[in-house]
């Protein structure tokens, strides 16, 4: 069963949201069932990268408030991060357009792994203050995560992937995606935003009992809901 997430590697809701789908995931007993794949969504596609303003700095200008509430809106999304294992610095992060890293997302599922993919990316990007607009550093990352990157930068520099992401962008766009995580199950059921574990595994069960009324490969069938904390 496939489930497909619309997510920005600039938004901080998106990695709270993965961690606790993944958490939700873990506790689910039909799993090896599971094909998740990650789409592009870009929250400012027109964003310049500017390694000389701060986060605070750009979300005031981008949002219409002070530097001050950005800040302790930050503040929060740290709190929030730590409760669930992330170490969010928002003072390192570098403003910068995802674009080019949305690309190689799609370059990482060609080798099966856009996950590992996803999450050092949002790691470099919130924990780490890393250009995620810089090619070295794409390339950098994607050693990390495992890939080949053997033709990666011509790919990049290319863009050879660009078409691909601008199909993904304009496909959350027919599909009425507003903001993002927006998590999609088997096509029918929706998770909009980072909510808690328990909904997304409530939503896994609810999507996977449905899809497997037309799957009759599928022998065993996912424990009654039941979560625990994490």
């Amino acid at each position: 069963m496939k489930i497909e997430i619309w997510s920005d590697i600039m938004c901080p809701f998106c990695y709270l949201g993965k961690r606790k789908f993944e958490h939700a995931l873990s506790l689910f007993t039909g799993k090896e069932y599971i094909e998740v794949e990650w789409k592009s969504f870009q929250l400012n596609p027109g964003l310049v990268t500017d390694p000389g303003i701060s986060i605070h700095q750009y979300l005031a200008e981008h949002k219409g408030i002070s530097a001050e509430q950005a800040a302790k809106m930050n503040d929060r999304l740290t709190r929030a991060g730590a409760a669930v294992g992330l170490d969010y610095h928002f003072d390192k992060i570098i403003v910068a357009n995802t674009f080019r890293a949305h690309q190689l997302l799609r370059f990482a599922r060609t080798q099966g792994k856009q996950n590992e993919m996803e999450e050092r990316l949002f790691e470099a990007y919130f924990t780490n203050g890393q250009n995620v607009d810089d090619l070295p550093t794409l390339v950098r990352l994607a050693g990390d995560a495992g890939l080949d990157t053997a033709g990666l930068p011509e790919a990049i520099e290319s863009n050879q992937y660009a078409g691909q992401v601008q199909a993904e962008l304009a496909e959350a766009g027919s599909l009425g995606i507003q903001g993002v995580p927006y998590f999609l199950f088997n096509r029918k059921y929706v998770v909009n935003g980072a909510q808690e574990s328990p909904v997304f595994l409530e939503t896994l069960h609810n999507a996977f009992d449905d899809w497997a009324k037309s799957h009759p490969e599928v022998k065993t069938r996912p424990a009654a809901f039941r979560y625990k904390p994490l």
